[in-house]
Order: C-alpha cells, then structure tokens, then sequence
C-alpha cells in the first residue's frame, strides 16, 4: 500500500505524520487490497475560525475509489473522523464483498430439489378445499343496505342484491342516496 501524505497551507510535522500513518494502518484489517492512500491536509478559514480540512482518496483493486472529506477545528479530531469514516466505508464493502456468495441458477435449482420428496408434495396438493359463505356475500335487499347507511352513518355500501349484482348505495352530496 503506497502511502502519500500532502500538506496545503500547513507543514506536516513528524508527529502528525505518524499519527495519520498509523491510522491508515487501521484500514489494512478488511483486507480490500489497497492499492494506495493518498491523504491531503489543509486548513481554511469559514467564518473567522481556522479549520482543518482531510481529504482521503483510498484507491482499490477493482473496485471504486472512496473519497472521503472532513473538516474540523481540532486537526487530530479530523484525522480520526475521517478514518472512522473510512472505516465505515471499507467495512460495507466488505461486509457486501464476503455476504453474498453467488450461486449459479443450476446449482440452487439441484439443491432445492434434492430436499423435496416429489411423491409427499403430490399429496399435499391434494387436500380438500372447502368454500365458507361469508355474510358479508349474502344478497341483501336495497331497503335494509339503506337503513345500515342511515344508522352507521356510512357514506356508503358496497353490496350484493338479490340477483347476484354487485351494488353500491352511497350518499350524495344533496342529501339523497345513488345506487350504481
């Protein structure tokens, strides 16, 4: 892993150099084959304060880049703010990297099947179905639908009448009652 360190508007000292070298360290443990670190340190000034501004760009074998950007006024304090971040952003790749094992179509289909006992399945599917008549399906007369409307204050009813129709009694904004 090729390591470069660049200091805009502020020399870095040996101390700080070694403080970020060893939290690039840290990025080594997900095992993402880092093909190099480039790490940039400025300062600018927002508002009358001096801040310190990281920018990581992790290089990847064939993978994206990640970029990740920080400001702080501490500069330690934005150093391991954007290595938590950077670690964060390694530890999802490698998490999605190492979770997913990819299986081809033939290979799920051959295991599914080895688990399945075709002659228990047939039975199964031969179990009786028997239809339940729900009240709420009964025919029903105009009159009494009316009348559920009237008490329940609904402002409508879906229904069906005594010749199998599917009816809806609902309430107009005149006051009256439509049937559709």
């Amino acid at each position: 892993m090729n390591i470069s360190l660049t200091g805009r508007h502020l020399e870095l000292t040996e101390p700080i150099k070694t403080y970020m070298n060893s939290s690039i360290e840290t990025l080594s443990k997900y095992n993402m084959d880092i093909i190099s670190v480039n790490v940039i340190v400025s300062t600018q000034t927002k508002k009358g304060k001096e801040q310190s501004v990281i920018e990581y760009v992790i290089n990847l074998a064939h993978k994206n880049s990640i970029v990740i950007k920080q400001n702080d006024q501490d500069l330690y304090a934005a150093i391991d703010l954007a290595t938590a971040r950077a670690q964060k952003a390694m530890r999802r790749m490698h998490d999605k990297e190492s979770n997913h094992y990819k299986e081809g179509i033939n290979e799920a289909k051959s295991e599914a099947s080895a688990n399945v006992d075709l002659h228990e399945a047939g039975e199964a599917m031969e179990d009786e179905i028997v239809p339940v008549e729900l009240p709420l399906y009964k025919p029903r007369e105009v009159e009494d639908v009316l009348n559920d409307i009237k008490e329940n204050k609904k402002l409508f009813e879906i229904f069906i009448d005594n010749e199998g129709k599917t009816r809806v009694l609902y309430k107009r904004n005149d006051g009256r009652f439509g049937l559709y």
